[in-house]
C-alpha cells in the first residue's frame, strides 16, 4: 500500500479528501526504481473536472503501456488544501506514487482554456518548481504544455520549457526515446531541449527570437540555431481506428463532472462555425471504424461499471455510421440499465430513425448548440441553423421520447445586441411550446429545458481571431480591497463580470478577468496590491466595486501571437 502524502489529520480537515489519495480503479501503479522516465500529467483544475478530460485518459493509457515510463496524475488542489500545503511547506504530489511532482522527469500540463492560466502558476508554485523556464536547473522536471491553447503559446511561453503542438498520440514516443537516450549519455537539460526542438510538433520557446509590431502582433519569428526548424508543424492522427484508446479508463472515487464512459467516435468537424477553434485546428474530419467502437464500448463499460456511455465528437450526428453504432448499443445493453448520451448534435442532421431506436432504453438529456438566439446572429457566426430547423429537430426529439434538452449559447459574440440576448430565452420558450403541442397522453412527463451560456473568446486560427471586442481605450482600475472594476463601464460589469480564484506565486498575485465585453486571459499584479481577500475564493462570481478612478501603465510582458490573450503588468504602487 502506497504511503499517503497527507496525514490523516490533514485529510480530515479538507473537503473531499478522495481527490488526493489516488488508488482509483484502473489507475496504474509501478515501482519507480524499475522505470527510466517518470511523467506526471496535469490538468490545471480541480480533480472532478480534470478526471472528466478524455485527452489525459488517452495519454495516460498510452504512456503507461511503455514499460520504461510511469505516467501519473496531478490536479489543482482546492483552496483549503492549497493553504495547508503552503503553511506546512508540503510540495504538491502526484496521485499514484504520492511523491513530489518536482521529482519527476516531466510535468505535462494540458491547457484547454485561458481561464486556467493562473492555475498553471499555482501548480508550479505548490510543486516548488521555478516559475520561469529560464530559472530551472538540471534537477527540475521538463515542463511541457499541450492542448488547444498551445496554438497561441506566447502569453505563457516564459513558463514552459517546450510545447507539444497538435494531437499527443504522434510524437511523444520520439520525445521520450530521445530523453531516455540523452539521460543515459549524461546530456544537459539545454542539450536535450535543443535536440527536442527537431522533433515534429515540438516548440521550444527559448530557441526562437520573436519580434513584435507596434500593435503587439508578431513581426518575426526566427530560430536561434540553424538546425532548429523555422516552422513548427502540428501533429495529426491519420488513422483514428488504430489510434491508442483506453479500454480501462480510471474510475474516480467521487463523482466527476462527466461521470460516464466516453467513446470518441470521430475527430474534427465538417462544419465551419467562425468562432470554433476545435472545428478549425482538428481538421480534417477522421472517423473511427464502427467495429472498433463496438469493441471499445463493451470493454470500457465492463471494466468500469459505468451506467452511461457518451458518444463524443464535435458533431456526433455527422458520424456516417451513427445509426449502426446506436443500434448495436441498444441491442447489446438492453435491459442492463445503460444510458446512451448523444452530445454535440446538429439539429438539422439528427436522425429520427436513430431516435426512434434509442427511445426503448433509459434516457438522459439531449444536448443541442444553437449558439445564438437570433437568426441574424446565427448567420453572422455561420451556424447554418434556422429557427424552423431547430424547432423541427426538437420536435423529433420530443416525439422520440425525450423530455430533457440542454441548449448551449454564447454571449459577447461579434455584433451582438440586447435583442440577440433576449432571443435566447425566447427560443427556449418556443422549444418548450413545441413539446406541449404533443398530445398529453403521448408526452413523457414534464418538459425540462436547460440553457447554458458561456462567453465568446476570440480563438487563434478562426475567422474571428482578431475580433478584440473590448475597446483598448478603457482602462483597468484596482481598488485597495483587491476587487477589480472597469472605468466608465459599470452596467456591463454588473451584467457578467467576475474574478476567478486568485493564486499567490512567490511575490506576485494573479487573477483572471472575464465579462461579456472582456475575455482576456492573464493579469500579473505587483505584490503591493491587496488581493488576499481573493486568495481563498472559488470561481463564484463576485460583484466588483467602483473605487476612485486612477490611470496607470498597461503593457505586455511578452506580446502574444494573437491579441486575445494579453499579459499585463501593473507597476508598483498602482
Amino acid at each position: 500500500m502506497t504511503k499517503l502524502a497527507l496525514s490523516d489529520e490533514i485529510l480530515m480537515k479538507i473537503d473531499k479528501p478522495a481527490r488526493y489519495i489516488g488508488n482509483e480503479l484502473n489507475s496504474v501503479v509501478k515501482e519507480k526504481d524499475t522505470v527510466d522516465i517518470r511523467f506526471v500529467m496535469c490538468f490545471p483544475d480541480v480533480y472532478e473536472i480534470g478526471m472528466s478530460h478524455l485527452g489525459i485518459q488517452i495519454l495516460y493509457d498510452m504512456l503507461n503501456k511503455r514499460e520504461d515510463v510511469w505516467c501519473e496524475r496531478v490536479y489543482s488542489p482546492w483552496p483549503d488544501l492549497h493553504a495547508i500545503l503552503k503553511e506546512e511547506n508540503i510540495p504538491l504530489f502526484s496521485l499514484e506514487s504520492q511523491q513530489p511532482v518536482k521529482d519527476a522527469d516531466f510535468l505535462g500540463i494540458t491547457i484547454q482554456y485561458e481561464m486556467c492560466y493562473t492555475n498553471i502558476l499555482q501548480i508550479l508554485d505548490l510543486s516548488q518548481i521555478p516559475i520561469e523556464a529560464a530559472d530551472r536547473t538540471e534537477n527540475d522536471p521538463i515542463l511541457i504544455g499541450g492542448g488547444p491553447c498551445t496554438y497561441n503559446p506566447e502569453p505563457i511561453a516564459e513558463f514552459f520549457d517546450l510545447f507539444y503542438m497538435g494531437e499527443g498520440e504522434i510524437s511523444y514516443d520520439a520525445l521520450l526515446d530521445l530523453y531516455k537516450k540523452m539521460k543515459q549519455e549524461g546530456a544537459s537539460r539545454k542539450d536535450f531541449l535543443h535536440e527536442a526542438a527537431k522533433i515534429p510538433g515540438i516548440y521550444v520557446p527559448s530557441l526562437y527570437e520573436v519580434s513584435y509590431k507596434e500593435d503587439g502582433t508578431i513581426a518575426g519569428f526566427e530560430p536561434v540555431y540553424e538546425d532548429v526548424p523555422r516552422t513548427v508543424t502540428k501533429q495529426i492522427v491519420t488513422d483514428m481506428t488504430q489510434a491508442v484508446y483506453p479500454e480501462k479508463p480510471i474510475v474516480p472515487f467521487i463523482k466527476a463532472t462527466q461521470d460516464r464512459v466516453v467513446l470518441e467516435i470521430q475527430r474534427g468537424c465538417i462544419r465551419g462555425c467562425r468562432f470554433c477553434q476545435a472545428g478549425m485546428v482538428y481538421r480534417p474530419t477522421r472517423e473511427k471504424d464502427v467495429e472498433r467502437l463496438k469493441k471499445l464500448a463493451y470493454q470500457m463499460l465492463k471494466s468500469t461499471g459505468h451506467e452511461e456511455i457518451s458518444l463524443s465528437s464535435l458533431s456526433s450526428s455527422d458520424y456516417s455510421q451513427l445509426q449502426e453504432l446506436v443500434t448495436f448499443l441498444i441491442e447489446e445493453f438492453k435491459g442492463k440499465g445503460v444510458n446512451i448520451s448523444l452530445p454535440s448534435l446538429r439539429i438539422d442532421a439528427f436522425s429520427l430513425d436513430v431516435m426512434g431506436k434509442v427511445q426503448d432504453i433509459k434516457k438522459s438529456s439531449l444536448t443541442f448548440a444553437p449558439e445564438a438566439g437570433s437568426q441574424r446572429l446565427r448567420d453572422v457566426i455561420n451556424k447554418g441553423l434556422t429557427k424552423e430547423v431547430i424547432l423541427e429537430g426538437a420536435g423529433m426529439a420530443f416525439e422520440g421520447g425525450w423530455n430533457k434538452v440542454k441548449l448551449y449559447f454564447m454571449l459577447g459574440l461579434p455584433t451582438e445586441t440586447e435583442e440577440d440576448m433576449k432571443a435566447i430565452p425566447e427560443l427556449a420558450n418556443d422549444i418548450a411550446v413545441r413539446y406541449y403541442e404533443i398530445p398529453k397522453d403521448q408526452r413523457n412527463g414534464k418538459c425540462q429545458i436547460t440553457i447554458s451560456t458561456s462567453f465568446f473568446v476570440p480563438k487563434p486560427f478562426t475567422p474571428f481571431q482578431w475580433l478584440f471586442t473590448f475597446p483598448s481605450r478603457y482602462w483597468f482600475t484596482i481598488g485597495l480591497s483587491g476587487i477589480f472594476s472597469l472605468t466608465g463601464w459599470a452596467p456591463l460589469i454588473h451584467s457578467g463580470f467576475h474574478v476567478s480564484r486568485a493564486t499567490q506565486v512567490s511575490n506576485s498575485y494573479i487573477a483572471t478577468f472575464s465579462s461579456t465585453r472582456l475575455s482576456r486571459s492573464l493579469a500579473v499584479l505587483s505584490n503591493t496590491i491587496l488581493l488576499k481577500s481573493l486568495y481563498n475564493l472559488s470561481s463564484d462570481p463576485i460583484t466588483p466595486t467602483l473605487p476612485k478612478q486612477s490611470r496607470f501603465g498597461l503593457f505586455p510582458v511578452r506580446s502574444p501571437l494573437l491579441r486575445e490573450s494579453l499579459l499585463f503588468s501593473f507597476p508598483m504602487g498602482t
